[in-house]
């Protein structure tokens, strides 16, 4: 919502916000942009008529005092997806969906396209190197927009990604995830059928081949539509960087790895064929992509030993990373380490899906804040459970993060990596305070 504001002020409008919780980074960017209310909470009294619209956030409750104004005064009230829907129902729309990968390729499709310097609008959920915000709208005749299958608003709970109405989509996989709003596999599921039924008359539908859910949903035929599958390219490795192999056994360097950002890249490479850059520009570019903030993020290295900061919280996700660094670093010990954050990850009907997710680790770690667990309502969560759900009677358990903390310190990191996985931040830990600088 907070890069939502800047691209809208940076568009020539007048914007004010509120929020009863604001942390960083938004709270920085927001007082970059002069756009950081004077207080917090919220203030009826501000709105009146001459307000055009009302941009509504999905953390909002349908009884929160601004919207109940707003409702009254009949403001126009946008959700966040409709919001970019209503900006760029001329332009062709572009959504990359999937409970994996959606960030990583849509910062892939971004970094080409501005490599080569093409005009374009887009919508991504992290912080990508060379993007001042994570919103541009614009006069561009095309937007990317990274599409999240969590609900768009308390009065429209559906998922986002069906608010955009693609005209080329991506499915990048399918993992049950937000068991909050979605209590089985089978409603989450669902979601990504709509979204594939959504393609229009003309419309493209790319998708992993190799995850069976998203090849099931993707491959049936739908009238006029075309579906397009896609694999894990052609790589090699070389002194422990990844190089893609082309179709005509050239070779080109990679900044990241990992069998899943080589599919992740398949997808980009899809995408970006039918919008014009040619496989030659494509691989031009890529050398050069360095990934999204907290993806595969390197933190810090030597010789011995490299700390990596992932975004990785749902079990898919956990299972494709701790591989990744694994399999580029055969070598060397994996010690990993997972906080788990989300609803999902603390809910005791939700954790038997992270079984042999951490498989890779020589040793895996899991954090958890009961109080966390308290706030969301959830039945309180024991070691043991814990260890049950992973299937791993070696898990280290920690509930506090002074002990992982000194836990870490004392270890020996001699040939040894360490990833830290988690959309939160450990409870503030300074990540890189745990490994040697040298």
């Amino acid at each position: 919502m907070h890069t939502l504001a800047i691209a809208v002020k940076q568009a020539g409008n007048t914007v004010t916000g509120s929020d009863d919780e604001i942390h960083d980074p938004a709270k920085s960017k927001l007082l970059k942009h002069s756009l950081l209310p004077e207080k917090e909470g919220w203030f009826p009294e501000k709105l009146d008529r001459s307000v055009d619209a009302v941009i509504l956030g999905m953390h909002a409750k349908a009884d929160n005092p601004e919207l109940k104004k707003a409702q009254e005064l009949g403001l126009r009230v946008y959700s966040f997806p409709d919001y970019i829907f209503e900006q760029s129902k001329d332009k062709q729309r572009i959504v990359i969906a999937g409970s994996h990968g959606k960030t990583t390729i849509t910062a892939m499709i971004i970094h080409v396209l501005n490599f080569h310097k093409r005009e374009f609008d887009y919508v991504i959920g992290a912080q990508v190197p060379g993007l001042d915000n994570n919103v541009k709208l614009s006069d561009a005749s095309v937007i990317i927009i990274e599409g999240d299958e969590y609900l768009t608003s308390s009065l429209d709970p559906v998922p986002k990604f069906l608010k955009y109405k693609h005209h080329i989509g991506v499915v990048s996989g399918v993992a049950w995830d937000h068991a909050n709003v979605f209590p089985t596999q089978e409603d989450y599921i669902r979601q990504f059928h709509l979204f594939a039924d959504a393609t229009p008359k003309a419309g493209i539908l790319i998708y992993c081949e190799s995850d069976p859910i998203a090849s099931k949903i993707c491959s049936k035929e739908r009238p006029d539509v075309t579906a397009i599958p896609y694999k894990i390219h052609g790589h090699t490795n070389e002194n422990g960087k990844q190089l893609l192999v082309s179709s005509t056994n050239e070779k080109f360097p990679l900044e990241i790895f990992g069998d899943h950002n080589l599919l992740n890249l398949s997808a980009a490479k899809e995408v970006l064929k039918k919008i014009g850059i040619t496989s030659s520009k494509f691989y031009g570019a890529m050398q050069s992509f360095k990934g999204a903030a907290g993806r595969l993020e390197k933190l810090q290295d030597n010789t011995s030993t490299t700390l990596f900061r992932d975004f990785a919280h749902a079990p898919s996700k956990v299972k494709a990373t701790t591989e990744a660094v694994k399999s580029l670093y055969p070598k060397r010990k994996l010690t990993g380490c997972l906080e788990l954050h989300t609803f999902s990850s603390l809910d005791k009907k939700f954790i038997p899906q992270y079984k042999a997710a951490m498989k890779a680790c020589d040793q895996a770690i899991v954090y958890f804040d009961p109080e966390k667990v308290k706030s969301k309502n959830l039945p309180a969560l024991s070691e043991e459970e814990v260890k049950a759900a992973f299937a791993d009677s070696k898990l280290k358990v920690f509930t506090e993060k002074e002990k992982l903390r000194d836990f870490l310190k004392t270890q020996s990191w001699d040939n040894t990596n360490l990833l830290m996985m988690s959309s939160g931040n450990f409870g503030g830990l300074a990540l890189t305070d745990l490994i040697p600088k040298n």
